[in-house]
């Protein structure tokens, strides 16, 4: 081992005695040392399972079917995705975001990545996008979540991602707090396409949560509007469909 190596070792090893990993889910430190989550929440996790909605992804009680949001409006991403059931992760969610763990979002980053490597090949991107965050926001909390997230799922399977494509302009009231009309009113103008587009055909817009798809859809609309033709989502958490 070359002294520059061994100074790197050691270097990883005392950062994680001053700020150890802690777990995801039980926000434990996490043992033995190089794991992202604990043994005992490791073997009580579990899945979104089918049925779930042929367009969003929310669990659902018939196969090969619509949920009822998905059934009474248009929406302009092909498809999305989930990895686990809103209320297994909430807790998890709302420290990843607001109680300064971003080390969450490589666990998360490669929990997709185990999950749904195959259906990201075929959906064949060419592109991911992370939500943005305001500026504002951004410099507050200190990262962006779906950043994180993204850069993990781009770096494991080698898909560029765009952090600078679309940019939150507008400083929104938090989603959670509205209703789906005042969401939707919400982000009218709170994105802009902030570069050129090379010709894009096919991007993943990634995001830790989803609920009605007000912000996925803003995102959608400007990205079909400069020829995307493509566009599908992958969130952490989504709510149950009816």
């Amino acid at each position: 081992m070359t002294k520059r190596l061994f100074f790197l070792k050691g270097f990883a090893v005392a950062k994680q005695l001053v700020f150890p990993k802690r777990c995801p889910l039980c926000d434990e430190i996490v043992v033995p040392y190089g794991q992202l989550i604990c043994k005992t929440c490791e073997e009580s996790l579990h899945y979104l399972s089918d049925p779930t909605c042929l367009k969003c992804g929310k669990s659902i009680e018939k196969e090969d079917a619509y949920c009822y949001d998905c059934l009474k409006q248009n929406h302009f991403f092909s498809r999305g995705y989930a990895l686990f059931p809103y209320e297994l992760v909430s807790d998890s969610l709302y420290r990843f975001k607001y109680k300064n763990r971003p080390e969450y979002g490589i666990y998360y980053g490669r929990e997709i990545v185990k999950h749904f490597a195959e259906v990201i090949r075929s959906m064949k991107p060419e592109g991911i996008i992370p939500v943005p965050l305001h500026l504002k926001k951004e410099r507050k909390r200190g990262y962006n979540q779906a950043q994180i997230i993204a850069e993990e799922i781009g770096k494991l399977l080698e898909i560029k991602v765009f952090t600078d494509l679309i940019k939150r302009i507008k400083y929104t009231t938090p989603q959670k707090e509205l209703d789906h009309v005042a969401r939707q009113n919400n982000l009218k103008k709170a994105f802009i396409i902030s570069e050129s587009v090379v010709k894009l055909r096919s991007i993943i817009i990634i995001d830790d949560i989803y609920t009605t798809g007000s912000t996925i859809d803003a995102m959608a609309k400007i990205l079909q509007d400069v020829g995307v033709n493509n566009i599908y989502f992958i969130s952490i958490a989504i709510g149950k469909g009816i």
